[in-house]
């Protein structure tokens, strides 16, 4: 009986392994579909694939230097696609990353100019916590127009990046403006940090002296960024709290009739999202500019992390934990376009295409692996319907029979 038992164990062990290979299969055809149709694209501009591509990883992981910068752009990439899982796992859909990212960062860079040196290193954390709440209020804000009122907030989130880009040309050229060099160039910006708020470069011993990643601009918001991963993972599959965010995500009038607050958990979805995109805008400055600077468009500042973490959560399988591998890809590809344009002559945005590309092949997965999912729910209720109609086992009504005294 025991061995039985063990080995409906192994199998069942055996099926969970492969449905979870199976499932991750549409998204690595996907990239394969989407890589295939970019080398079209790159012949036609007469450039070789094989060439592009193996100039693309080089360029990208080909030294220590080059590995460090992929991680830097991926940091931020990876902030906001956690937080978009959130988003997306609540059934809403935040097309903001970009405005809370400088919401975070706007928030975030003025406590610490305005603690100064007083917090000592304690003013990192504080920074991250305001940077957290403003992209925070930026999303939930969106969330609550939606739960409310009904608000589609594809559009709410789009006008709310336009918002905080005008507020951030109206702070940086007035209020949080450097005071020293006002009137002396045009590039609006704020003081520099004091050197405790800024966030320390990140180095992993080699043994002696040596270091990995020592005399790079790789810094610690790569370990905040993995740490909110694994957090918000725990948040999600591992509470309450996250159960009702999914089962809203699944089905709003199912949650609905099962007592759970939709507007709530609508709300508090698009809160964690914009949370988490506040604080890739506070890590930026933090750990990388030391100053919030910009050139008047969102993208000089964010450099469209916003938009390019949706494209990460989604190739993420919008799993927290797979964020991470799916940022570092996408840090790769930004990274690796600039030896392309140098070596090939081929202009950097064929990464753009890349992106759009991964993303209509992987939303077109999903198909794929939706039918699985009814197939596998199919056979269990299958399988459960034979178990109930299954007569009782002869055998055991005639052992039964012989314990009570019965006679054939």
């Amino acid at each position: 009986m025991t061995s039985s038992n063990d080995s409906r164990f192994s199998s069942s062990i055996l099926v969970a392994w492969l449905n979870r290979f199976l499932d991750a299969m549409p998204l690595l055809i996907a990239l394969v579909l989407a890589l295939l149709v970019a080398s079209i694209l790159l012949l036609a501009l007469d450039a070789n694939p094989i060439t592009a591509y193996a100039a693309m990883f080089e360029g990208a992981f080909g030294s220590e230097n080059a590995t460090a910068e992929t991680l830097v752009r991926a940091i931020p990439i990876m902030l906001v696609a956690i937080g978009i899982t959130v988003a997306f796992r609540g059934g809403v859909i935040n097309i903001g990353g970009e405005g809370q990212m400088i919401a975070g960062a706007l928030f975030g860079t003025w406590v610490v100019l305005r603690i100064g040196d007083s917090f000592g290193v304690w003013s990192i954390p504080v920074s991250l916590l305001a940077a957290f709440a403003a992209g925070g209020l930026f999303g939930g804000l969106a969330g609550f127009l939606k739960a409310y009122f009904g608000v589609n907030e594809i559009l709410s989130t789009i006008m709310l990046n336009q918002v905080a880009v005008q507020m951030m040309n109206f702070l940086l050229n007035g209020p949080m403006l450097d005071p020293a060099d006002a009137g002396v160039n045009n590039i609006p910006k704020t003081a520099r940090i004091a050197s405790a708020a800024q966030l320390p470069r990140l180095a992993f011993p080699l043994g002696g002296e040596a270091a990995l990643f020592d005399r790079t601009r790789l810094h610690t918001g790569l370990l905040v960024a993995v740490l909110l991963a694994v957090i918000i993972y725990i948040i999600l599959w591992q509470t309450t709290i996250g159960y009702r965010i999914r089962a809203v995500g699944q089905n709003e009038h199912a949650a609905r009739y099962a007592g759970i607050n939709v507007e709530r958990q609508t709300v508090l979805a698009m809160f964690l999202a914009g949370g988490a995109a506040g604080l890739a805008g506070a890590v930026q400055v933090l750990g990388l500019q030391y100053r919030l600077q910009t050139d008047g468009s969102p993208a000089g500042f964010t450099a469209n992390a916003g938009f390019n973490g949706i494209v990460a959560a989604l190739f993420g399988g919008l799993n927290p934990l797979g964020a991470i591998p799916a940022s570092a890809f996408f840090g790769a590809l930004l990274v690796g376009a600039r030896r392309i344009q140098t070596e090939l002559g081929v202009s950097s945005s064929i990464v753009l295409v890349i992106n759009g590309l991964i993303v209509v092949f992987v939303v077109s997965s999903q198909l794929f692996v939706r039918r699985r999912v009814r197939q596998r729910l199919s056979a269990l209720m299958n399988e459960d319907a034979q178990n109930t109609e299954k007569p009782p086992d002869s055998s055991l009504d005639a052992t039964t029979v012989k314990a009570e005294g019965g006679h054939d």
